[in-house]
């Protein structure tokens, strides 16, 4: 880790209209990522906390505030310029994993680098050293109908890394597996965090692996402060 900021926000506030009613999810959150952080949100069920994250990742815009991502000032970007970013700066690990199912697990690797245009055999070899990194040398030519729950998540863990983005955010990445096999998700997680320099933000339920993290924050009422539990 150094002191490179790579992700903040400031005075972060969200809100949602319903007809007549309007819901305040997110109160003025602030937050600084540092090179290589790794930071746990935790919060009860609707919290807020995928709303920030989608927020930070810039699939969505603030009511209010300031989101920074390498310096640049993410949420006055537009729609094609934030996706440009999202493609270069950050990777995204979901509760389910989202591989297309017509694609084999090599394709569904290799799809952020060929949408930045790069060569086809450079994309391929990228993502087979990724998904053997991640135990899945085997299962290269696998599609998801074909793989177990944990190796699903094992290959979306390697999709979100192949482009060696800044910051990985993960949302309940590990909530659909069970116990053994979470964990073992989640400790590849950690190991390629620190293999890869890449600061880690994610929400979960989990406190038992929230604290396995550098930092825990609880988002309650709107605010997100260092958890005190």
């Amino acid at each position: 880790m150094n002191n490179q900021i790579v992700l903040s926000c400031l005075n972060l506030e969200k809100s949602f209209h319903d007809a007549t009613i309007e819901v305040d999810v997110l109160q003025g959150v602030d937050l600084d990522v540092m090179k290589g952080d790794r930071i746990a949100i935790v919060g009860s069920s609707g919290s807020g906390k995928s709303t920030l994250l989608h927020l930070l990742g810039g699939l969505d815009v603030p009511s209010k505030g300031e989101i920074r991502i390498l310096d640049k000032e993410f949420s006055s970007l537009n729609e094609t310029e934030r996706g440009y970013l999202r493609n270069r700066s950050m990777g995204f690990v979901y509760q389910f994993h989202h591989l297309l199912p017509e694609f084999t697990a090599l394709e569904n690797v290799a799809l952020p680098l060929f949408i930045r245009d790069n060569n086809v055999a450079h994309a391929e070899k990228t993502a087979t050293e990724l998904l053997t990194r991640v135990g899945l040398g085997n299962r290269l030519l696998h599609k998801p109908g074909e793989m177990s729950g944990g190796e699903r998540q094992r290959a979306a863990i390697a999709r979100a890394l192949v482009t060696q983005p800044q910051c990985i955010l993960a949302d309940e990445p590990t909530g659909n597996l069970d116990e053994h096999t979470a964990a073992q998700v989640f400790n590849i997680m950690l190991e390629l965090n620190q293999d890869y320099g890449t600061s880690l933000i994610m929400v979960t339920h989990n406190l038992a692996l929230a604290r396995k993290m550098d930092k825990i924050y609880e988002l309650h009422e709107g605010k997100l402060n260092l958890y005190q539990g």
